[in-house]
């Protein structure tokens, strides 16, 4: 599988969030490509060099909820992961509902996340979690 099969969209505007899961997804084998806003990725055309997104939930603009929704709008491929470090009214059902392929609480279960992606990605998980 090429590189570019396994390149991941990390966008967070929590900068020590944003490294550390670069970081974790580079230890695994994958390029992570980090961004601070959903509107820093859509300029960069992220959407057309990844292979999947993890975002925020809440961030200053545009919301990972808001972005999900532009990724299906738009008729992308593309899975998204949603996390979230703020307490909502919101459960893992509503975003999944909504086609996100996993939901996440801060802090991230860093083994759960790599193995949603290896499935995801690779289709080689055999436990995957969701949330």
């Amino acid at each position: 599988m090429g590189v570019q099969a396994r390149t991941i969209a990390v966008i967070d505007d929590d900068l020590p969030v944003l490294e550390s899961l670069v970081n974790l997804l580079a230890s695994n084998g994958y390029k992570a490509e980090p961004y601070s806003s959903a509107e820093q990725f859509l300029g960069a055309d992220g959407l057309s060099k990844t292979s999947c997104i993890i975002t925020d939930v809440q961030m200053q603009k545009m919301s990972g909820l808001g972005l999900l929704d532009h990724v299906k709008k738009v008729n992308s491929p593309v899975p998204v992961v949603i996390i979230t470090g703020k307490p909502s009214e919101n459960s893992a059902t509503f975003y999944l509902e909504r086609g996100a392929v996993g939901f996440f609480r801060k802090p991230i279960d860093g083994d759960a996340l790599v193995d949603l992606l290896k499935f995801v990605l690779l289709g080689e998980a055999d436990d995957v979690p969701l949330f």
